[in-house]
């Protein structure tokens, strides 16, 4: 198992009992070039490791300027740990995250008019750029943490960031310590950010159900049957299509409000739509929601990297890993290619987004298409409740 270190009271906490508990572990700590302090704190984890007899390996991410700072800096830290646990051989990555930070979380989205799934307590397990992420401290405190560590005779560092009402996560620390003192405890929000969770687990199932019952995955795609879908409960509906396009878009976030709620109402009125990079086309009362050609115009590939988020290419010329083959999607000038031999089992709007093996201008397999003897394309299976959906054929 792996184990995200920055240095703070937390995840050196979470060091020491792991090896106090005899697992095997690898420390990373991420060095986000933000703080001065960053690097001495990452050489002093780094020393603590090696006096523990743990490797150790210091991630650098840098931010490009652009967007959200703090949003920027979760993901780099988040991909610079997946890469690095998956190049070491490891099952699992786990975070230092105490129920202080669930209390906090859930002020945070509080503010934000965030809906059950935003309430709901941050997840146990979770997967992210195909490595699982564990966060086994979420039900105890960072005041315990700190004691347990004090009573061993153990230190940490302080980051001064904790320190800075510019941030909305300090902000919410605050908060949380003035609803103690008014008598709200930290666990009493840690609980109801986990009766939230209990609410989204509930709705899941539900859409699992409906799934399982008016959706098909097709080749990549997601048909649903119109009458099906219209006779859905609002959420449940939402919950349905926010997952369709989600998967087939690759998205982490699902769409904004409003604009799912413009593809519900195209789709109950049997309208074609776009949204998030997916496009909806109604037909013999069935809705097929596919990805959006234009989405994926311009994104190249090597062979040995997934397409698009969901598609891995194989063939018996890609056993060689062939450098001057790519995979982008098939398009027009792919469909010109194929001699009118369009693939009659798949939609054409299907076809243009669906990926293909070229080389140069040249096209050498359209699996979906059926074209290219040998050659396969496998597309990731669907997250969460739309993996109840069988397949259409």
């Amino acid at each position: 198992m792996g184990l995200a270190v920055s240095g703070g009271g937390d995840s050196v906490a979470l060091l020491h009992l792991a090896v106090e508990a005899g697992c095997t572990v690898a420390v990373a700590t991420v060095d986000h070039g933000l703080r001065p302090e960053a690097r001495a704190e990452a050489a002093d984890v780094a020393a603590r490791c090696a006096a523990l007899g743990v490797p150790h390996a210091v991630l650098e991410w840098r931010w490009d300027g652009r967007g959200n700072l703090a949003d920027a800096a979760r993901r780099g830290r988040m991909a610079a740990l997946a890469d690095w646990a998956r190049a070491a051989g490891l099952a699992a990555v786990a975070l230092g995250h105490t129920q202080d930070d669930v209390a906090e979380t859930f002020l945070m989205r509080l503010a934000r008019d965030a809906g059950v799934d935003g309430l709901a307590a941050m997840a146990a397990r979770r997967e992210v750029g195909g490595m699982t992420f564990l966060r086994p401290l979420m039900a105890i405190s960072r005041a315990e943490l700190r004691g347990w560590l004090l009573s061993r005779g153990l230190d940490w560092a302080e980051d001064p960031t904790n320190e800075d009402a510019r941030f909305a996560r300090v902000r919410a620390r605050r908060a949380v310590a003035a609803m103690a003192d008014a008598g709200v405890a930290a666990e009493q929000i840690a609980a109801l950010a986990g009766r939230m969770a209990d609410v989204r687990a509930a709705l899941d199932g539900a859409v699992a159900e409906a799934a399982a019952r008016i959706a098909r995955l097709d080749r990549g795609d997601v048909i649903l049957e119109g009458a099906g879908l219209a006779q859905l409960p609002v959420e449940i509906r939402r919950r349905l299509m926010r997952a369709a396009v989600m998967w087939i878009g690759s998205a982490e976030y699902g769409p904004r409000g409003a604009e799912l709620e413009r593809f519900i109402a195209a789709a109950l009125e049997g309208r074609a739509a776009t949204l998030g990079g997916c496009r909806m086309t109604p037909g013999r009362g069935r809705l097929r929601i596919t990805r959006e050609a234009r989405a994926v115009a311009g994104l190249v590939c090597a062979m040995d990297q997934l397409w698009d988020g969901r598609w891995r290419l194989t063939g018996s010329e890609n056993e060689g890993n062939s450098s001057d083959l790519t995979i982008r999607a098939l398009g027009p000038d792919g469909l010109a290619q194929l001699a009118g031999a369009e693939g009659a089992a798949v939609p054409r709007l299907s076809l243009l987004a669906a990926p293909a093996v070229w080389r140069g201008d040249v096209l050498v397999a359209a699996p979906l298409a059926g074209h290219g003897a040998g050659w396969n394309a496998a597309c990731t299976a669907p997250f969460g409740p739309l993996s109840a959906a069988p397949l259409s054929h």
